[in-house]
């Protein structure tokens, strides 16, 4: 829009803004949206005029950490784990190990959960963020999965026509069914946990495996 003022820009304005993030997450999590800018800004060591040049307002501001967190990658180990299934000579032990720790990554963490949770309350004031998810859209924000797949897809090992469709299908069978229970404050045990990734698997591979003729 014509006219409207810029965010602070450069390194060390991007080091505020970073801090800004950093503070507003942790604070966001730990009192919820009503927490104040003068809090905020105190958290981060900024003036609350620094926090409103970057962000405007309390609502861009929670926009900005919850993109934030939606484009954390997975944990390290998940993602090594999804990288080594194209040298696999056995793909579904493989690929049981990579949903394993995959999974185990997302049960740990408790930050993104308790955000998205938050979210849900709160979901009426930011219809930007369902706007940010369909730009990034699901390859963009685990790139790993996407990756792991796609490669996977061209050594023939699996066929797959629709990777974006196969990438929520994979998150629906491992990811899916903690974040719901988690959001009602309900967690899933470890033995339902291992059925779910171990059929999850099965029933993956059995829809995208080559059709031997």
């Amino acid at each position: 829009m014509e006219g409207a003022k810029q965010p602070p820009s450069g390194p060390r304005a991007q080091l505020k803004r970073q801090a800004i993030v950093r503070a507003a997450r942790e604070l966001f999590l730990r009192e919820g949206f009503g927490v104040g800018m003068d809090a905020i800004a105190a958290e981060a060591g900024v003036s609350k005029v620094t926090v409103y040049n970057h962000f405007g307002s309390k609502e861009a501001l929670f926009t900005a950490v919850i993109t934030g967190a939606l484009d954390e990658p997975l944990a390290a180990d998940a993602s090594a784990a999804l990288e080594k299934l194209a040298e696999a000579e056995d793909l579904r032990a493989a690929f049981l190990d990579a949903a394993r720790t995959w999974v185990r990554s997302v049960r740990a963490n408790d930050d993104v959960t308790a955000l998205r949770n938050l979210v849900a309350a709160e979901s009426h004031r930011f219809p930007e963020l369902g706007r940010a998810w369909r730009h990034h859209g699901p390859e963009g924000h685990h790139p790993a999965v996407a990756n792991a797949l796609r490669t996977l897809a061209e050594q023939g090992r699996l066929v797959v026509p629709d990777l974006e469709a196969a990438i929520i299908q994979l998150y629906a069978l491992l990811v899916f069914p903690h974040m719901v229970f988690a959001s009602y404050g309900t967690d899933i045990g470890d033995d339902l946990t291992d059925r779910l990734i171990t059929q999850g698997v099965d029933m993956f591979l059995s829809h995208y495996g080559p059709r031997t003729t």
